[in-house]
């Protein structure tokens, strides 16, 4: 399947985009760091790394991360402590929940 050229967001996913590209705009200057020399470092090209900080939707979530990392951008909470405690959270939420998600195969009878 191909994938979609022009994609709908939200206007919380764009806002959200654009706020982590400037995060890392900002902690890339604030560390004298050049395009070039985080490109580097993340393994990745000058081209995303200008993506990602323009809050691109088609960036590799991966890469964003990876740049997010090296620079002490905060991803979710800033607290490793607490990321911790979430995942753990979440892995225990997800043992108790299905495996997948299936819509039923009854028909409603919904005439009263």
């Amino acid at each position: 399947m191909s994938k979609p050229s022009n994609r709908a967001q939200s206007r919380y996913a764009t806002e959200a985009l654009a706020l982590f590209g400037m995060m890392v705009r900002v902690a890339r200057i604030e560390q004298k760091m050049s395009v070039s020399e985080l490109a580097i470092r993340a393994d990745v090209s000058r081209s995303l790394l200008q993506r990602i900080e323009e809050g691109d939707p088609g960036c590799s979530i991966g890469a964003a991360f990876e740049v997010a990392a090296i620079l002490g951008v905060p991803l979710i909470v800033a607290d490793p402590k607490m990321l911790a405690m979430k995942i753990a959270h979440f892995k225990e939420k997800l043992a108790l929940l299905p495996k997948a998600a299936r819509k039923s195969q009854q028909a409603v009878k919904d005439d009263f």
